[in-house]
């Protein structure tokens, strides 16, 4: 059976395309004809060996394969081309149109099953990166919307950015000394308590940037008992030599952020006489020394500055440049993002008062203490005492791992570190994040509201263990080997396993796309990409051919993988649509994590560019591990 579809080419010519209805690939039939024992049907009995045997589902009951069977002959009955004397099993044409339904052939487990009784600091977590922004890092609206969005997703981990409102009384969430519009603090928290739970029952976490007075922070504290009540975890002791696990802390909220008195100290800096110069308006408050980038048309520079906080202006730069009263538009945009960077890594100075009491209420509510280092990072992986959060900048972690990566491994085994991104992101892009997974970090945080490949890996990782937000670590990231030594992501491991991805058919985009959104002149040319992303040894990338004007694209292609460290390695597939003259259009992707991949044939539901699944276009693939 098939129809045609029409494009108009220059006004006044037609071309016909005729559009026929996929059938089934040789291997599907030999598997038919194998399960169905050479009979023209497979019976309920014949359907549950082929998920037992072949799907590796042992989880299916013979009520299972009955009403799968049962369902199958409904349909047939509604359909009025029905035989008259229609066998009483599966025909060849129903199991295959069976294979493509994503509710039996999912490619992973759609259950918790990871073991959650360890400490957290044995997961990777679902982290957001300033859950609260609509858009760009500068200039986007806050808002509760973002929240609710990532909780909806199953993240887990969402950040606040908590300053005192313009009359100094109240608090505000906002990215500060930006051109962010703030939303109140009230209304973040009313609204992560009504969402928190709606995808996963498994804790959320959430980190304060704190930029407040004590008297603002007793509110904080006062805010967030009064809306969260019993769902409110912390500690009974100050002493904490472990983290809870995410069943003990299940359907409760964790609060992670520095105390206060380690937030006012970690304010100080020590003033450099070589560094400094009088100011003119002899201002006596200390000043920030740190490092800028201006872009001066092609080469990108590194300027030091030395800046006055009581009114914002640089003072002196140091590297050929001098300059006294505020940056020029050169330095502006850079110096907004330079702020920010070292107001999230705790290393700006305010007007404080020394010795000022914290409110006792704020700081036993810190379930998870953070700290951001000050001075080489590697003086800060210690391992002994409290169990705490540190917090790095994706740079900072790819300087220390290339220098002293196995003490990352180590440190993450008992405590948790927080990988942000760099602060020049301000479009709200995002790093790839197996620089932090590779290390054991468990908290890589990303801009939720963009979108792009990295994205798609996180969302790929989440995907395993039921899409819950906690991914328990292999074991090597764990635990030291029997020679104690720690995982090493460089060093090229022997080959564990070897993934045979076989890309049949696709097939939904006619449903899901208008007929000339690919080409306007006729059907779309799809090619398939299969990519690994993991450790270094197991990157790879192939395609398939590429099919042209079909709709219903047929490319029966395997490709084999050999992967040394499966358990942190993601299979990313891509639809593309070749174009001669200009960029290939998107048709859909996803990423699954390959340590939960089911062997045999799956459907696969393909997803559009920011990660939200596509009605109808779904690929049928096949999976094999040897």
């Amino acid at each position: 059976m098939s129809n045609v579809h029409e494009y108009r080419m220059f006004k006044y010519f037609n071309r016909k395309f005729a559009v026929s209805d996929q059938s089934p690939p040789p291997d599907v039939k030999e598997l038919f004809s194998s399960f169905a024992d050479g009979a023209p049907a497979m019976s309920a009995d014949q359907l549950l060996r082929f998920l037992h045997d072949h799907q590796l589902e042992p989880h299916y009951t013979a009520e299972d394969s009955a009403r799968i069977l049962q369902n199958v002959l409904q349909s047939r009955q509604q359909n009025d081309d029905a035989e008259c004397d229609p066998p009483d099993g599966l025909t060849l044409d129903e199991f295959f149109r069976f294979l493509f339904l994503v509710d039996y052939n999912d490619p992973l487990k759609s259950q918790v099953h990871h073991d959650m009784n360890a400490p957290l600091s044995h997961y990777f977590i679902y982290t957001g990166h300033n859950s609260y922004l609509t858009g760009n890092q500068l200039s986007s609206d806050c808002s509760d919307v973002p929240i609710i969005k990532s909780l909806q997703r199953g993240v887990r981990v969402i950040e606040l950015d908590l300053w005192p409102n313009s009359t100094k009384d109240d608090i505000d969430v906002v990215h500060g000394r930006t051109l962010t519009a703030p939303v109140s603090l009230i209304q973040c928290l009313k609204s992560i308590k009504e969402y928190a739970f709606v995808k996963s029952e498994y804790p959320v976490i959430i980190t304060l940037e704190d930029h407040l007075t004590p008297f603002l922070q007793a509110k904080a504290a006062e805010m967030i008992t009064q809306i969260f009540g019993d769902m409110l975890y912390y500690p009974q002791t100050d002493l904490v030599t472990e983290f809870p696990t995410p069943e003990s802390v299940k359907g409760r909220i964790l609060i992670s952020t520095k105390p206060p008195k380690e937030y006012l100290e970690s304010k100080q800096f020590k003033d450099s006489d070589s560094e400094r110069e009088s100011v003119d308006e002899g201002s006596a408050s200390p000043c920030i020394i740190g490092e800028v980038e201006v872009d001066e048309k092609v080469s990108i520079k590194k300027y030091l500055f030395i800046l006055n906080p009581s009114n914002s202006r640089i003072v002196t730069v140091k590297g050929n440049l001098l300059m006294k009263g505020r940056p020029h538009h050169a330095l502006s945009v850079k110096w907004k993002l330079m702020r920010s960077d070292l107001e999230e890594e705790g290393l700006t100075t305010r007007d404080k008062k020394p010795d000022q009491p914290s409110a006792f209420e704020y700081k036993r509510l810190i379930t998870i203490h953070a700290g951001k280092p000050k001075g080489p990072v590697r003086d800060h992986l210690n391992i002994a005492g409290d169990v705490k959060r540190l917090s790095l900048s994706e740079q900072e972690l790819e300087r220390a791992s290339a220098s002293y990566g196995s003490d990352i491994v180590r440190f993450t085994q008992k405590n948790i570190i927080r990988v942000y991104p760099r602060g020049t992101r301000v479009t709200s892009s995002n790093y790839r994040p197996h620089i932090g997974w590779m290390y054991g970090a468990q908290m890589v945080a990303f801009n939720m509201q963009g979108h792009g490949k990295s994205l798609w890996y996180m969302q790929g990782m989440f995907r395993a263990n039921g899409g819950c937000g906690y991914v328990k670590k292999p074991l090597f990231l764990i635990e030291e080997d029997p020679e104690n030594k720690v995982f090493d992501p460089k060093r090229t491991s022997p080959v564990k396993t070897t993934l045979k991805v076989k890309v049949y058919m696709g097939n939904g985009w006619s449903t899901d796309f208008s007929k000339t959104y690919f080409d306007a002149f006729s059907p779309p040319d799809f090619y398939t990409k299969v990519c690994i992303v993991g450790v270094p040894a197991d990157k790879a990338n192939k395609k398939t051919k590429v099919i042209q004007d079909d709709w219903f694209p047929v490319w029966d292609e395997e490709f084999e993988f050999p992967l040394t460290v499966p358990e942190l390695a993601l299979l990313r597939i891509e639809v593309r649509e070749y174009d001669k003259h200009e960029k290939d259009d998107f048709g859909g992707q996803t990423c699954l994590p390959i340590s939960e991949l089911k062997s045999g044939f799956r459907a696969i539901p393909l997803h559009d560019e920011k990660g939200e699944q596509l009605k109808s276009v779904k690929l049928l693939m096949r999976f094999q591990f040897t």
